[in-house]
């Protein structure tokens, strides 16, 4: 399918991505590995991770009580390349980004410039969605905690070369999928807005709030609001982006810049050098050097629960840790584990993985970057980090890795199952009504913009925004489109005849996505 979301915790397609060992270098010098007891031999746990779950490359940090308590780069950058990765090795911060755009609003209602309850139309004013009552009542609260009414629309900006003031005008053709505020869905073009919100309010551009707010600050001298910016400065030290293609981890052709349109949601890079600096502020209540740079009441709001998530929405790995509660704060996934109260949030798009995690109370913090597509082992690392400094559990003592790919493995053999049985309604035999070239041409909608269908070779192919598939023959006049991008799952498309015997609609995705023929 066409891959669509930043972070989105459930109804991801599940990779097989969990046999043999990378055959490359999995231990970069540390620049500090700390031998304090919680942490002893866990430079060795993680190196063996980083191998049973073919990471090519990983990064992550430890924090607590306002000391890096560990820090290391393991493997490699890019798979065929010897440059290691680093502490300072850039990776993509991705969706935890929400949780810096959070706190620049955070920072802005401490002075007044803008309030969580304030409409959102106040600053953007051309904001309209499908309910009249909707766009009056939506508020700066209710973009940052997933609870407008429908999920991310990801079709306005994977793979495409919008604008955002294009993708706010779309949004009016958007059909909810629920009433407002009534449940939780993620929302990364919400928090696009949030982030024009945050721009506007405070008199510049989002990332020259980042810099100039958060960055300078923090003195994050490694750090870059998005990939333009860190290609402009001439960065080398980046990790390349991969994925299980067919049981083999490749590297994958995905440019950095990829979230930028969505900037505010989760276009970061940024090391775990600088990361630290994020954790030890944070753990801090938002103090740097002795002084705060927000309230406690502001900074509070941030980790105060919002919106109560559903488990169908969550992580799978619930099903092992078990948490009481689930909700969302601001930029933060929150729950509890272990009678501790945790605030994490994950990133992920093609190629890249990061999870950030908190236990506030415990003053304990650790980030993890990997440069493998939606790799897993960033859950388990977290908890066992979080194990680590609470103590050993009552009973069975957790090895997190193995027991978390072990379930991360029986869900992609049911995925597997499904998608088998789906395929055996096939039926055989049929034929396309029309000619291959009758299917071709243009097609359009007000919301998802333009497709484009041609014949190319013998067969059709398929192109919306700068994503091209290629159409195999399934039944009837339904086509499977097989996308070129190597981590995008194929779809159904559907081509609908009118009257005439003509062709009058292209639907893709079992009609999540539809277009009108264009008249020629």
């Amino acid at each position: 399918m066409i891959r669509r979301s930043l972070c989105r915790p459930a109804r991801r397609p599940i990779r097989p991505w969990l046999t043999a060992a990378v055959a490359a270098g999995l231990a970069a010098p540390a620049a500090l590995v700390s031998q304090q007891a919680p942490l002893r031999d866990f430079d060795a746990y993680v190196a063996r991770a980083v191998q049973d779950w073919r990471v090519p490359g990983l990064a992550m940090v430890v924090v607590k009580d306002d000391s890096v308590v560990f820090i290391k780069g393991y493997g490699v950058r890019e798979l065929g390349k010897p440059d290691p990765v680093t502490v300072h090795t850039r990776f993509g911060v991705m969706s935890t980004t929400k949780a810096y755009t959070t706190m620049l609003l955070a920072m802005l209602a401490d002075s007044g410039r803008v309030g969580w309850d304030d409409p959102v139309t106040k600053y953007i004013p051309g904001l309209e969605l499908r309910d009249p009552w909707v766009t009056r009542e939506l508020t700066v609260r209710d973009i940052v905690t997933h609870r407008v009414g429908f999920p991310d629309p990801g079709y306005l900006w994977y793979g495409q070369t919008l604008g955002m003031d294009e993708i706010v005008h779309r949004l009016r053709f958007v059909p909810p999928a629920t009433s407002f505020r009534s449940r939780y869905a993620y929302n990364n073009v919400a928090y696009a807005m949030a982030g024009q919100i945050a721009g506007r309010a405070g008199g510049a551009t989002w990332q020259a709030l980042v810099r100039s707010r958060i960055y300078q600050p923090l003195g994050m001298t490694e750090s870059y609001p998005d990939a333009h910016e860190m290609q402009a400065a001439g960065v080398t030290d980046v990790s390349s982006p991969h994925g299980i293609v067919r049981d083999t981890v490749r590297v994958l052709p995905v440019a950095a810049p990829i979230v930028d349109p969505i900037a505010p949601a989760g276009a970061m890079f940024s090391t775990v050098t600088d990361e630290a600096k994020w954790l030890r502020f944070l753990l801090d209540s938002a103090r740097v050097g002795g002084k705060r740079l927000l309230s406690a009441r502001g900074f509070a709001q941030l980790f105060t629960a919002q919106q109560m998530v559903p488990p169908e929405e969550f992580y799978p790995t619930a099903r092992l840790t078990h948490p009481h509660f689930v909700a969302y704060g601001m930029g933060w996934f929150l729950e509890d584990y272990r009678g501790e109260y945790v605030a994490f949030h994950t990133g992920s798009i093609d190629g890249r993985s990061a999870i950030v995690g908190l236990i506030p109370d415990r003053r304990l913090g650790v980030a993890i970057f990997t440069n493998l597509d939606h790799s897993e082992l960033r859950h388990a690392l977290m908890y066992t980090v979080f194990d680590r400094f609470i103590g050993p559990p009552a009973g069975v003592r957790h090895d997190w890795s193995a027991e978390m790919r072990t379930m991360y493995l029986a869900l992609r053999d049911t995925a597997m199952t499904r998608r088998r049985a789906a395929d055996s309604a096939h039926v055989t035999g049929t034929h396309p009504t029309l000619a291959l070239d009758r299917y071709a041409g243009n097609y359009a909608d007000s919301l998802f913009g333009s497709a484009v269908v041609r014949t190319e070779a013998g067969h059709l192919t398929l192109q919306i925004g700068e994503q091209v598939g290629d159409l195999e023959h399934w039944q009837y006049d339904t086509f499977r489109v097989h996308w070129r991008q190597p981590l995008n799952d194929p779809d159904a498309v559907g081509f609908v005849l009118s009257a005439d015997g003509k062709v009058a609609e292209l639907r893709v995705d079992d009609g999540a996505m539809h277009f009108r023929r264009a008249r020629e």
